[in-house]
Protein backbone atom coordinates (compact mmCIF):
# COMPACT_ATOMS: atom_id res chain seq x y z
CA UNK A 1 0.00 0.00 0.00
CA UNK A 2 1.23 3.33 -0.96
CA UNK A 3 1.40 6.17 1.14
CA UNK A 4 1.03 9.86 0.65
CA UNK A 5 4.29 11.91 2.08
CA UNK A 6 2.17 14.40 3.73
CA UNK A 7 -0.15 11.90 5.07
CA UNK A 8 1.71 9.30 7.09
CA UNK A 9 0.13 6.11 7.54
CA UNK A 10 -2.97 7.51 5.52
CA UNK A 11 -2.99 5.50 1.63
CA UNK A 12 -2.47 8.10 -0.57
CA UNK A 13 -5.81 7.89 -2.80
CA UNK A 14 -7.76 8.03 0.41
CA UNK A 15 -9.07 11.06 0.72
CA UNK A 16 -11.09 13.48 3.52
CA UNK A 17 -14.36 13.37 2.55
CA UNK A 18 -16.91 16.12 2.59
CA UNK A 19 -19.50 14.17 3.84
CA UNK A 20 -18.27 10.91 5.63
CA UNK A 21 -22.14 9.46 5.01
CA UNK A 22 -22.29 9.25 1.29
CA UNK A 23 -22.65 6.45 -0.32
CA UNK A 24 -20.31 6.10 -3.37
CA UNK A 25 -22.36 5.08 -6.67
CA UNK A 26 -19.79 2.65 -8.02
CA UNK A 27 -19.43 0.81 -4.52
CA UNK A 28 -22.78 -0.10 -3.21
CA UNK A 29 -26.02 -1.33 -4.78
CA UNK A 30 -28.20 0.40 -6.81
CA UNK A 31 -30.43 0.24 -4.61
CA UNK A 32 -28.41 1.62 -1.54
CA UNK A 33 -30.25 4.80 0.02
CA UNK A 34 -30.79 6.15 2.89
CA UNK A 35 -34.21 6.88 4.71
CA UNK A 36 -35.55 10.34 6.25
CA UNK A 37 -34.11 8.94 9.42
CA UNK A 38 -30.56 8.62 7.70
CA UNK A 39 -30.93 4.74 8.18
CA UNK A 40 -29.18 2.73 4.57
CA UNK A 41 -31.93 0.55 2.84
CA UNK A 42 -30.97 -1.68 0.49
CA UNK A 43 -33.63 -3.10 -1.77
CA UNK A 44 -36.13 -1.13 -0.07
CA UNK A 45 -35.05 -3.18 3.47
CA UNK A 46 -33.98 -1.17 6.43
CA UNK A 47 -30.66 -2.81 7.90
CA UNK A 48 -32.10 -1.75 11.02
CA UNK A 49 -34.75 -4.19 10.23
CA UNK A 50 -32.42 -6.95 9.34
CA UNK A 51 -30.52 -6.49 12.26
CA UNK A 52 -33.34 -7.39 14.35
CA UNK A 53 -34.34 -10.29 12.52
CA UNK A 54 -31.32 -12.06 11.51
CA UNK A 55 -28.46 -10.65 13.96
CA UNK A 56 -24.87 -9.68 13.14
CA UNK A 57 -22.52 -10.24 11.32
CA UNK A 58 -25.04 -10.54 8.14
CA UNK A 59 -24.22 -10.92 4.24
CA UNK A 60 -27.09 -9.18 2.20
CA UNK A 61 -27.51 -9.82 -0.93
CA UNK A 62 -30.03 -7.34 -3.33
CA UNK A 63 -31.62 -10.71 -5.49
CA UNK A 64 -32.51 -7.94 -8.58
CA UNK A 65 -29.15 -6.54 -8.76
CA UNK A 66 -27.95 -10.06 -9.17
CA UNK A 67 -30.50 -10.88 -11.98
CA UNK A 68 -29.89 -7.59 -13.95
CA UNK A 69 -26.02 -7.95 -13.92
CA UNK A 70 -25.97 -11.14 -14.91
CA UNK A 71 -28.26 -10.52 -17.92
CA UNK A 72 -26.52 -7.37 -18.68
CA UNK A 73 -23.45 -9.60 -18.81
CA UNK A 74 -24.31 -11.70 -21.15
CA UNK A 75 -26.27 -9.79 -23.40
CA UNK A 76 -22.89 -7.47 -23.64
CA UNK A 77 -20.86 -10.40 -24.99
CA UNK A 78 -23.46 -11.65 -26.71
CA UNK A 79 -24.28 -8.61 -28.83
CA UNK A 80 -20.52 -8.02 -29.12
CA UNK A 81 -20.11 -11.88 -30.51
CA UNK A 82 -22.96 -11.51 -32.81
CA UNK A 83 -21.50 -8.22 -34.59
CA UNK A 84 -18.78 -10.67 -35.87
CA UNK A 85 -21.16 -13.26 -36.68
CA UNK A 86 -20.49 -15.95 -34.00
CA UNK A 87 -21.97 -17.03 -30.09
CA UNK A 88 -20.96 -16.10 -26.70
CA UNK A 89 -21.47 -18.67 -23.96
CA UNK A 90 -21.34 -16.62 -20.46
CA UNK A 91 -20.27 -19.16 -16.91
CA UNK A 92 -21.08 -17.92 -13.79
CA UNK A 93 -18.07 -18.65 -11.88
CA UNK A 94 -19.38 -20.63 -8.77
CA UNK A 95 -16.47 -19.89 -6.69
CA UNK A 96 -17.50 -16.44 -5.96
CA UNK A 97 -20.50 -17.19 -4.22
CA UNK A 98 -22.60 -20.12 -4.46
CA UNK A 99 -26.08 -21.17 -3.02
CA UNK A 100 -28.57 -22.78 -4.75
CA UNK A 101 -30.89 -19.78 -5.11
CA UNK A 102 -27.58 -18.29 -7.00
CA UNK A 103 -27.53 -20.73 -9.33
CA UNK A 104 -31.58 -20.63 -9.96
CA UNK A 105 -31.08 -16.53 -10.65
CA UNK A 106 -27.93 -16.73 -13.19
CA UNK A 107 -29.23 -19.82 -15.08
CA UNK A 108 -32.62 -18.22 -15.07
CA UNK A 109 -30.78 -14.99 -16.72
CA UNK A 110 -29.47 -17.89 -19.11
CA UNK A 111 -25.90 -18.58 -17.93
CA UNK A 112 -24.39 -21.52 -17.85
CA UNK A 113 -22.35 -22.90 -14.74
CA UNK A 114 -18.28 -23.42 -13.36
CA UNK A 115 -17.43 -25.55 -10.83
CA UNK A 116 -13.95 -26.89 -9.32
CA UNK A 117 -15.32 -29.50 -6.94
CA UNK A 118 -17.75 -32.39 -6.19
CA UNK A 119 -19.38 -29.91 -3.27
CA UNK A 120 -19.46 -27.04 -6.17
CA UNK A 121 -21.32 -29.61 -8.56
CA UNK A 122 -23.33 -30.90 -5.89
CA UNK A 123 -24.50 -27.50 -5.31
CA UNK A 124 -25.43 -26.55 -8.87
CA UNK A 125 -27.25 -29.68 -9.33
CA UNK A 126 -29.27 -29.31 -6.96
CA UNK A 127 -30.09 -26.24 -8.01
CA UNK A 128 -31.64 -28.01 -10.77
CA UNK A 129 -28.52 -26.50 -13.08
CA UNK A 130 -28.70 -28.50 -16.74
CA UNK A 131 -25.36 -30.82 -16.51
CA UNK A 132 -24.90 -30.07 -20.34
CA UNK A 133 -24.67 -26.38 -19.16
CA UNK A 134 -21.71 -26.97 -16.24
CA UNK A 135 -18.18 -26.98 -16.79
CA UNK A 136 -15.66 -28.70 -14.43
CA UNK A 137 -12.44 -26.96 -13.69
CA UNK A 138 -9.45 -27.92 -11.18
CA UNK A 139 -6.05 -28.50 -11.19
CA UNK A 140 -6.69 -32.44 -8.58
CA UNK A 141 -10.00 -33.76 -9.93
CA UNK A 142 -10.42 -36.45 -8.09
CA UNK A 143 -11.08 -39.79 -9.94
CA UNK A 144 -14.45 -39.50 -8.11
CA UNK A 145 -15.21 -36.32 -9.34
CA UNK A 146 -14.49 -37.26 -12.96
CA UNK A 147 -16.37 -40.37 -13.07
CA UNK A 148 -19.32 -38.29 -11.56
CA UNK A 149 -18.63 -35.69 -14.40
CA UNK A 150 -18.99 -38.41 -16.79
CA UNK A 151 -21.82 -40.31 -15.34
CA UNK A 152 -24.07 -36.94 -15.45
CA UNK A 153 -23.24 -36.02 -18.81
CA UNK A 154 -20.93 -32.75 -17.97
CA UNK A 155 -21.09 -30.47 -20.72
CA UNK A 156 -17.08 -30.01 -20.73
CA UNK A 157 -13.97 -30.55 -17.98
CA UNK A 158 -11.68 -28.72 -18.70
CA UNK A 159 -7.82 -30.55 -18.70
CA UNK A 160 -5.08 -29.82 -16.63
CA UNK A 161 -2.68 -32.21 -16.65
CA UNK A 162 -0.98 -35.36 -18.98
CA UNK A 163 -2.60 -37.51 -15.34
CA UNK A 164 -5.98 -36.30 -15.83
CA UNK A 165 -6.28 -36.60 -19.66
CA UNK A 166 -5.78 -40.53 -19.35
CA UNK A 167 -7.79 -40.73 -16.42
CA UNK A 168 -10.88 -39.02 -17.75
CA UNK A 169 -10.38 -41.19 -21.07
CA UNK A 170 -10.11 -44.28 -19.39
CA UNK A 171 -13.62 -43.42 -17.70
CA UNK A 172 -15.39 -42.37 -20.66
CA UNK A 173 -14.12 -45.34 -22.57
CA UNK A 174 -15.51 -48.12 -19.77
CA UNK A 175 -18.91 -45.93 -19.65
CA UNK A 176 -18.91 -45.94 -24.05
CA UNK A 177 -19.24 -42.65 -23.70
CA UNK A 178 -17.97 -39.62 -25.29
CA UNK A 179 -16.56 -36.77 -23.01
CA UNK A 180 -16.07 -33.35 -24.50
CA UNK A 181 -12.53 -31.22 -23.01
CA UNK A 182 -10.85 -28.12 -22.99
CA UNK A 183 -7.47 -27.60 -22.25
CA UNK A 184 -6.09 -25.10 -19.84
CA UNK A 185 -3.41 -22.93 -21.07
CA UNK A 186 -1.07 -20.28 -19.65
CA UNK A 187 -0.73 -17.87 -22.22
CA UNK A 188 1.94 -15.73 -20.02
CA UNK A 189 -0.02 -12.50 -19.72
CA UNK A 190 -0.65 -11.29 -16.11
CA UNK A 191 -3.38 -9.11 -16.03
CA UNK A 192 -2.90 -8.11 -12.42
CA UNK A 193 0.36 -6.09 -13.04
CA UNK A 194 0.33 -5.78 -16.82
CA UNK A 195 3.65 -7.74 -16.92
CA UNK A 196 3.13 -9.71 -20.32
CA UNK A 197 5.62 -12.21 -19.74
CA UNK A 198 6.42 -14.56 -22.89
CA UNK A 199 7.93 -17.47 -21.07
CA UNK A 200 7.73 -20.34 -22.04
CA UNK A 201 7.04 -21.90 -19.47
CA UNK A 202 4.95 -20.16 -16.27
CA UNK A 203 5.82 -21.23 -12.36
CA UNK A 204 2.07 -22.17 -11.15
CA UNK A 205 0.04 -24.89 -10.72
CA UNK A 206 -2.55 -24.91 -13.65
CA UNK A 207 -2.69 -25.11 -17.07
CA UNK A 208 -0.13 -25.80 -20.17
CA UNK A 209 2.71 -23.69 -21.59
CA UNK A 210 1.65 -23.09 -24.69
CA UNK A 211 5.13 -24.85 -26.23
CA UNK A 212 3.76 -28.09 -24.96
CA UNK A 213 -0.34 -27.77 -25.65
CA UNK A 214 -0.15 -28.80 -29.34
CA UNK A 215 1.07 -31.87 -28.31
CA UNK A 216 -1.27 -32.69 -25.58
CA UNK A 217 -4.30 -31.84 -28.33
CA UNK A 218 -2.55 -34.21 -30.13
CA UNK A 219 -2.74 -37.39 -27.71
CA UNK A 220 -6.47 -35.80 -27.03
CA UNK A 221 -7.40 -36.39 -30.83
CA UNK A 222 -5.98 -40.18 -30.72
CA UNK A 223 -8.38 -40.52 -27.63
CA UNK A 224 -11.72 -41.65 -28.97
CA UNK A 225 -13.67 -41.45 -25.81
CA UNK A 226 -12.74 -37.75 -25.63
CA UNK A 227 -14.20 -34.49 -28.45
CA UNK A 228 -11.61 -31.67 -28.06
CA UNK A 229 -13.74 -28.71 -27.90
CA UNK A 230 -11.05 -25.76 -27.72
CA UNK A 231 -8.79 -23.95 -25.55
CA UNK A 232 -8.96 -22.08 -22.22
CA UNK A 233 -7.20 -19.54 -20.27
CA UNK A 234 -7.36 -17.54 -17.50
CA UNK A 235 -5.59 -14.14 -16.78
CA UNK A 236 -5.80 -13.20 -13.81
CA UNK A 237 -8.96 -11.56 -11.19
CA UNK A 238 -10.32 -7.77 -10.28
CA UNK A 239 -8.52 -6.31 -14.05
CA UNK A 240 -9.66 -3.12 -15.11
CA UNK A 241 -9.16 -2.55 -18.75
CA UNK A 242 -8.81 -4.85 -21.71
CA UNK A 243 -5.25 -4.78 -22.59
CA UNK A 244 -4.15 -7.85 -20.93
CA UNK A 245 -7.04 -10.08 -22.52
CA UNK A 246 -6.34 -8.32 -26.16
CA UNK A 247 -2.70 -9.24 -25.42
CA UNK A 248 -3.42 -12.82 -24.07
CA UNK A 249 -5.97 -13.60 -26.93
CA UNK A 250 -3.81 -12.94 -29.60
CA UNK A 251 -1.47 -15.60 -28.08
CA UNK A 252 -4.08 -17.60 -27.80
CA UNK A 253 -5.11 -17.86 -31.54
CA UNK A 254 -2.40 -18.29 -32.63
CA UNK A 255 -2.23 -21.15 -31.06
CA UNK A 256 -5.40 -21.90 -31.91
CA UNK A 257 -5.08 -21.21 -35.40
CA UNK A 258 -2.04 -24.15 -35.32
CA UNK A 259 -3.82 -26.67 -33.76
CA UNK A 260 -7.15 -26.33 -36.17
CA UNK A 261 -5.02 -27.46 -39.27
CA UNK A 262 -5.58 -30.58 -37.31
CA UNK A 263 -9.16 -30.51 -37.02
CA UNK A 264 -12.52 -28.19 -36.11
CA UNK A 265 -12.07 -26.10 -32.95
CA UNK A 266 -15.69 -24.72 -31.84
CA UNK A 267 -14.89 -23.10 -28.86
CA UNK A 268 -12.30 -20.24 -27.22
CA UNK A 269 -12.61 -19.88 -23.55
CA UNK A 270 -11.08 -16.60 -22.30
CA UNK A 271 -12.01 -16.78 -18.57
CA UNK A 272 -13.09 -14.09 -16.58
CA UNK A 273 -11.32 -11.82 -13.90
CA UNK A 274 -13.25 -8.35 -14.68
CA UNK A 275 -13.00 -5.74 -12.04
CA UNK A 276 -15.48 -3.92 -9.95
CA UNK A 277 -15.26 -1.13 -7.35
CA UNK A 278 -14.31 -1.39 -3.84
CA UNK A 279 -13.14 2.45 -2.80
CA UNK A 280 -14.63 5.51 -4.44
CA UNK A 281 -11.52 5.99 -6.54
CA UNK A 282 -11.95 2.80 -8.28
CA UNK A 283 -12.85 2.43 -11.93
CA UNK A 284 -13.91 -0.78 -13.46
CA UNK A 285 -14.35 -0.98 -17.13
CA UNK A 286 -17.92 -0.79 -18.28
CA UNK A 287 -18.87 -4.74 -19.28
CA UNK A 288 -19.88 -3.78 -22.65
CA UNK A 289 -16.73 -1.68 -23.28
CA UNK A 290 -14.47 -5.35 -21.67
CA UNK A 291 -17.34 -7.21 -24.12
CA UNK A 292 -16.38 -5.16 -27.12
CA UNK A 293 -12.79 -4.94 -26.77
CA UNK A 294 -12.19 -8.31 -26.14
CA UNK A 295 -14.03 -9.66 -28.66
CA UNK A 296 -13.05 -7.50 -31.32
CA UNK A 297 -9.51 -8.35 -30.72
CA UNK A 298 -10.00 -12.33 -31.27
CA UNK A 299 -11.65 -11.28 -34.24
CA UNK A 300 -9.05 -9.46 -35.81
CA UNK A 301 -6.58 -11.66 -34.70
CA UNK A 302 -8.58 -14.68 -36.46
CA UNK A 303 -8.98 -12.49 -39.51
CA UNK A 304 -5.23 -12.02 -39.59
CA UNK A 305 -4.50 -15.86 -39.55
CA UNK A 306 -8.05 -16.67 -41.84
CA UNK A 307 -9.09 -18.80 -39.57
CA UNK A 308 -12.81 -18.66 -38.72
CA UNK A 309 -13.78 -17.11 -35.41
CA UNK A 310 -14.74 -19.76 -32.64
CA UNK A 311 -17.74 -19.63 -30.39
CA UNK A 312 -16.16 -17.50 -27.39
CA UNK A 313 -16.80 -18.40 -23.36
CA UNK A 314 -16.38 -16.23 -20.30
CA UNK A 315 -16.74 -16.76 -17.11
CA UNK A 316 -17.47 -13.69 -14.91
CA UNK A 317 -18.15 -14.36 -11.31
CA UNK A 318 -17.03 -11.36 -9.31
CA UNK A 319 -18.85 -8.45 -11.73
CA UNK A 320 -22.06 -10.50 -11.60
CA UNK A 321 -22.59 -10.80 -7.57
CA UNK A 322 -19.40 -8.50 -6.06
CA UNK A 323 -21.50 -5.65 -5.75
CA UNK A 324 -24.87 -6.69 -5.00
CA UNK A 325 -23.44 -7.91 -1.59
CA UNK A 326 -23.02 -6.08 1.47
CA UNK A 327 -21.92 -7.16 4.99
CA UNK A 328 -23.42 -5.40 8.34
CA UNK A 329 -21.44 -5.41 11.60
CA UNK A 330 -22.25 -4.19 14.51
CA UNK A 331 -19.50 -2.28 16.45
CA UNK A 332 -18.14 -3.20 19.77
CA UNK A 333 -15.71 -1.08 20.78
CA UNK A 334 -13.91 2.26 19.47
CA UNK A 335 -10.56 3.31 20.50
CA UNK A 336 -8.37 6.12 19.58
CA UNK A 337 -4.33 5.10 18.93
CA UNK A 338 -1.89 7.35 18.47
CA UNK A 339 -0.05 6.06 15.42
CA UNK A 340 1.90 9.42 14.64
CA UNK A 341 3.24 12.88 16.80
CA UNK A 342 0.34 14.43 14.86
CA UNK A 343 -2.12 11.38 13.29
CA UNK A 344 -4.85 9.90 15.67
CA UNK A 345 -6.53 6.40 14.08
CA UNK A 346 -9.94 4.96 15.48
CA UNK A 347 -9.53 1.41 15.52
CA UNK A 348 -13.50 0.41 15.07
CA UNK A 349 -13.67 -3.27 16.36
CA UNK A 350 -16.85 -5.08 14.87
CA UNK A 351 -18.50 -8.51 15.46
CA UNK A 352 -17.32 -10.09 12.33
CA UNK A 353 -13.84 -10.18 11.07
CA UNK A 354 -11.59 -12.28 8.79
CA UNK A 355 -13.97 -15.06 9.12
CA UNK A 356 -16.34 -13.42 7.39
CA UNK A 357 -13.72 -11.29 5.08
CA UNK A 358 -10.42 -12.99 4.45
CA UNK A 359 -9.67 -11.09 1.65
CA UNK A 360 -7.81 -8.44 3.61
CA UNK A 361 -5.40 -10.31 5.30
CA UNK A 362 -4.93 -12.86 2.24
CA UNK A 363 -4.42 -9.98 -0.23
CA UNK A 364 -4.07 -7.09 1.17
CA UNK A 365 -7.56 -6.08 -0.33
CA UNK A 366 -8.85 -2.49 0.47
CA UNK A 367 -12.85 -2.37 1.23
CA UNK A 368 -14.88 0.97 2.15
CA UNK A 369 -17.20 1.43 5.13
CA UNK A 370 -20.11 3.35 6.28
CA UNK A 371 -22.12 3.80 9.23
CA UNK A 372 -25.42 2.12 8.31
CA UNK A 373 -28.10 2.67 11.30
CA UNK A 374 -27.83 6.47 11.54
CA UNK A 375 -26.07 9.77 9.35
CA UNK A 376 -23.76 12.14 11.44
CA UNK A 377 -22.98 15.93 11.36
CA UNK A 378 -19.85 14.99 13.19
CA UNK A 379 -16.22 15.45 11.32
CA UNK A 380 -14.44 12.73 9.28
CA UNK A 381 -11.90 10.63 11.26
CA UNK A 382 -9.39 8.87 10.15
CA UNK A 383 -10.24 4.57 11.52
CA UNK A 384 -9.95 0.93 10.88
CA UNK A 385 -12.23 -1.83 10.50
CA UNK A 386 -10.96 -4.30 12.48
CA UNK A 387 -12.64 -7.88 13.56
CA UNK A 388 -13.15 -9.97 17.10
CA UNK A 389 -9.81 -12.76 16.23
CA UNK A 390 -6.86 -13.24 18.03
CA UNK A 391 -4.86 -11.84 15.24
CA UNK A 392 -3.14 -8.39 14.56
CA UNK A 393 -4.05 -8.91 10.91
CA UNK A 394 -7.27 -9.12 11.55
CA UNK A 395 -8.57 -5.96 9.69
CA UNK A 396 -11.77 -5.59 7.68
CA UNK A 397 -11.28 -1.85 6.59
CA UNK A 398 -7.77 -1.15 6.48
CA UNK A 399 -8.35 2.59 6.00
CA UNK A 400 -11.65 4.83 5.81
CA UNK A 401 -12.95 8.12 7.14
CA UNK A 402 -16.00 7.42 9.70
CA UNK A 403 -17.85 10.11 11.44
CA UNK A 404 -15.62 10.83 14.53
CA UNK A 405 -18.63 10.25 17.33
CA UNK A 406 -19.14 6.00 15.77
CA UNK A 407 -19.95 4.70 18.85
CA UNK A 408 -20.59 0.96 20.35
CA UNK A 409 -24.14 -0.50 18.96
CA UNK A 410 -23.50 1.39 15.61
CA UNK A 411 -24.59 -0.64 12.71
CA UNK A 412 -21.27 -0.79 10.31
CA UNK A 413 -21.91 -1.56 6.56
CA UNK A 414 -19.33 -2.99 3.76
CA UNK A 415 -20.22 -3.03 0.60
CA UNK A 416 -18.75 -4.56 -2.77
CA UNK A 417 -18.51 -7.93 -0.33
CA UNK A 418 -20.83 -10.15 -2.82
CA UNK A 419 -18.08 -12.17 -4.18
CA UNK A 420 -15.46 -14.75 -1.94
CA UNK A 421 -16.48 -13.17 1.10
CA UNK A 422 -18.80 -16.33 1.95
CA UNK A 423 -16.72 -18.40 0.12
CA UNK A 424 -13.77 -17.89 2.02
CA UNK A 425 -15.37 -17.71 5.47
CA UNK A 426 -13.84 -19.92 7.83
CA UNK A 427 -14.82 -20.96 11.46
CA UNK A 428 -11.70 -19.44 13.21
CA UNK A 429 -11.76 -18.71 16.65
CA UNK A 430 -14.65 -21.20 16.92
CA UNK A 431 -17.20 -18.16 15.25
CA UNK A 432 -20.20 -19.66 13.58
CA UNK A 433 -20.60 -18.73 10.05
CA UNK A 434 -23.14 -15.82 9.13
CA UNK A 435 -26.47 -16.36 7.09
CA UNK A 436 -26.99 -14.87 4.08
CA UNK A 437 -30.20 -13.33 2.84
CA UNK A 438 -31.47 -12.13 0.02
CA UNK A 439 -33.67 -8.85 0.13
CA UNK A 440 -36.43 -7.57 -2.44
CA UNK A 441 -38.68 -4.95 -2.92
CA UNK A 442 -38.13 -4.35 0.86
CA UNK A 443 -38.77 -8.21 1.74
CA UNK A 444 -35.48 -10.23 3.60
CA UNK A 445 -35.35 -13.65 3.50
CA UNK A 446 -32.94 -16.25 4.64
CA UNK A 447 -31.27 -18.43 1.10
CA UNK A 448 -27.80 -19.71 3.20
CA UNK A 449 -28.61 -20.85 6.62
CA UNK A 450 -26.21 -19.00 9.54
CA UNK A 451 -24.50 -21.51 12.21
CA UNK A 452 -24.66 -21.61 15.42
CA UNK A 453 -22.26 -22.71 18.36
CA UNK A 454 -24.08 -25.98 18.38
CA UNK A 455 -23.75 -26.34 14.88
CA UNK A 456 -20.13 -26.31 15.33
CA UNK A 457 -19.95 -28.54 18.37
CA UNK A 458 -22.22 -31.04 16.65
CA UNK A 459 -18.82 -32.06 14.83
CA UNK A 460 -16.81 -32.45 17.76
CA UNK A 461 -16.31 -36.44 18.18
CA UNK A 462 -15.09 -35.95 21.53
CA UNK A 463 -18.57 -34.83 22.96
CA UNK A 464 -21.28 -36.58 23.99
CA UNK A 465 -19.92 -39.97 23.40
CA UNK A 466 -19.10 -42.79 25.76
CA UNK A 467 -15.56 -42.15 25.21
CA UNK A 468 -15.16 -38.91 26.96
CA UNK A 469 -16.77 -40.33 29.76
Amino acid sequence: MSVAPDRPLVPDWLAVPDDANALAAAVWPASAARDAHGVLQIAGASVTHLREEFGTPLYVLDEDAVHSRARQVREAFETAAARHGTQARVYYASKAFLSTEVVRWVTGEGLAVDVATAGELAVALAAGADPARIALHGNNKSVAELTQAVEIGIGSVVLDSEIELERLAAIAERRGVVQSVLVRVNSGVHAETHDFLATAHEDQKFGFALTDAAAFVARIRDLPSLNFLGLHCHIGSQIFGTSGFQESAGRLVELHAELSAGGEIPVLNLGGGFGIAYTSVDTPTPIEQLADGIVDAVARECDVRGIPLPTLAFEPGRTIIGRAGITLYETGTVKPVQVSDDLTRLYVSVDGGMSDNARPSLYGAQYSARIASRTSAAPAALARVVGRHCESGDIVVDAEYLPGDITPGDLLAVPATGAYCYSLASNYNFVPRPPVVAVRGGAARVIVRGETIDDLLVRDAGINTEESK
